[in-house]
């Protein structure tokens, strides 16, 4: 047998993974082998064979690329492995922020169309432009279809046109139909998570405009089985952020947990490589997967940079930082708005730069 162990199938490698040469990206291809394969090659590579473990370097020269280790037995038995690694080949540092479980402020504007004239009337939206201007961050907010008196039905399109001027640093993109219940994906179908999605997405075209939209999501408790998960990818999400842990969610230093957790249909394997690394591509689906590094309104205010030191630290890690707070702290957390002036500072004192994911390949 010979099996690939390194890189993982579906890795999306970056400068910090290899060497950057004028043919490509050169990393290592590490792998194991038993049963008597004492010869094995890595594409048209001969490898180096130490023990039961073999070792060659790749240039990667697409953005996505085949792999192949393959080697000859005794008796002419064969073996071989083939994974699919992808290159992000302008890869710069870059972070991207996004506010979850967004219902209160859209049932504002509706409710007071008729005092607001702008959407930055809203003091909650009107913070984010502050942001905007003082950091040039661009916001994501992932919405609820309805709360208790309010459906995103009642938004009026008096506001599309602003919308539409601000479409460069705002995006809107389906998140749950409602708060409650808790993981309401958890065990959802096919069809139960494509008319919710539905909900969403055909009000904010109406309302805002298609421009709004954003091919990258979260998904309410970031739970939904494969089936799931597979149905929004057919309705063009390309990828999906949750937090992706083993432990309880105590800032990744709880008890150990018998199972993954806001980690969608992936299993252990899976969601511990997303706990250091930044993205990886389940090849089966086409979906991208990219870890939240930070969620601010669980951590106290003086532990926020300290918590993306910590992350900026890794180079599997520091490429993308993926910043998250939820709205319903707003109303709840004095500090919030420090919280997040916190996180934008460090994030433009060290270089990073505010993208959308789906902007280029993953932001870049």
């Amino acid at each position: 047998m010979i099996r690939i162990v390194e890189p993982k199938d579906g890795a999306i490698l970056n400068k910090n993974d290899g060497k950057q040469t004028s043919r490509g990206l050169e990393i290592t291809v590490k792998g194991t082998i038993s049963d008597g394969y004492d010869e094995v090659w890595v594409n048209d590579t001969r490898s180096e064979v130490t023990r039961e473990e073999f070792a060659s370097n790749v240039v990667l020269e697409e953005r996505e690329n085949r792999i192949v280790a393959f080697g000859r037995g005794k008796e002419g038995k064969r073996a071989a492995d083939v994974i699919t690694v992808l290159w992000d080949q302008n890869s710069i540092k870059r972070y991207r922020f996004s506010v979850d479980d967004n219902i209160v402020w859209l049932k504002d504007l509706a409710m007071n169309s008729t005092k607001h004239h702008s959407i930055f009337d809203n003091e909650f939206l009107g913070f984010w432009r502050q942001m905007h201007e003082k950091f040039g961050t661009k916001i994501q907010f992932n919405i609820y279809y309805q709360t208790e008196g309010f459906s995103l039905a009642q938004m009026p399109e008096k506001y599309k046109a602003e919308w539409l001027e601000n479409a460069d640093w705002l995006r809107l993109t389906f998140h749950a139909l409602q708060h409650k219940p808790d993981e309401p994906y958890k065990n959802a179908t096919y069809l139960e998570i494509k008319r919710d999605y539905l909900l969403v997405t055909r009000q904010i075209e109406r309302f805002a405009g298609k421009d709004l939209l954003s091919t990258f999501t979260t998904v309410h408790w970031a739970e939904a089985p494969l089936e799931a998960c597979v149905a929004l990818r057919n309705l063009g999400i390309e990828g999906l952020v949750g937090y992706f842990t083993l432990m309880s969610m105590d800032n990744d230093r709880g008890t150990p947990l018998p199972r993954p957790r806001v980690s969608y249909y992936l299993n252990k394997e899976e969601t511990s490589y997303l706990v250091t690394h930044d993205y990886w591509k389940d090849m089966r689906t086409g979906i991208i997967f990219i870890r939240h590094d930070i969620i601010m309104d669980w951590l106290r205010q003086d532990e926020i940079v300290p918590r993306l030191n910590e992350v900026a630290r890794n180079p599997h890690q520091s490429e993308i930082i993926e910043m998250l707070i939820h709205e319903y702290n707003y109303y709840r957390q004095p500090n919030f708005k420090a919280k997040v002036v916190a996180g934008l500072e460090w994030a433009t004192n060290k270089g990073y730069r505010s993208v959308f994911y789906d902007e280029g390949f993953i932001g870049a």
